[in-house]
């Protein structure tokens, strides 16, 4: 199947959930944007921007992709090149009740974690980047995408995604 499929939305939204369950449905690949910014191996560190570039570069070459990331200020290809543009946009509060559970299961150590968790973590994902992302994010991203708006879709949840794939496909 050769579908590039771009998610967009907010910590907490459901865009990691729901591109691994397109992947698992239909065998696509996916790659979350965080990993194109984020040097895994060394905490805290950011690859050079020509490195990230080259990374989202060349999974949007790819047949086929599914790509999540609560990114839009660089990596407009990835939209461009997208079949499908999803902006998940679930209630704040679902999104911060998802948020804090996360926070509180990889703490424990019940769900793995690409970065560690801390409280300064969770402070700015509630209180500054989810507010940024109300506040001005979904407003830059429709403008980012008005010239493909035909193929964005704005959802609530997860499940929304899901009917319009069986439709889509």
């Amino acid at each position: 199947m050769y579908i590039k499929i771009r998610i967009i939305g907010a910590c907490g939204s459901g865009k990691s959930y729901i591109a691994k369950q397109l992947s698992k449905t239909y065998g696509i690949k996916y790659y979350e944007m965080d990993n194109f910014v984020w040097d895994r191996t060394v905490e805290n560190t950011r690859y050079p921007v020509e490195v990230r570039d080259l990374k989202l570069n060349e999974a949007v070459l790819t047949e086929a992709w599914i790509i999540e990331g609560v990114h839009y200020n660089w990596g407009v290809e990835s939209f461009k090149q997208a079949d499908c543009i999803f902006l998940i946009n679930p209630n704040k509060y679902v999104r911060n009740m998802r948020v804090i559970a996360r926070f509180i299961r990889t703490r424990l150590g019940l769900e793995p974690s690409n970065y560690k968790q801390t409280f300064k973590n969770l402070y700015d994902m509630l209180f500054i980047w989810n507010r940024g992302f109300d506040n001005e994010g979904i407003k830059e991203i429709l403008k980012l995408t008005e010239e493909d708006s035909e193929k964005r879709t704005i959802v609530k949840n997860n499940k929304e995604i899901m009917t319009f794939m069986q439709k889509y496909l």
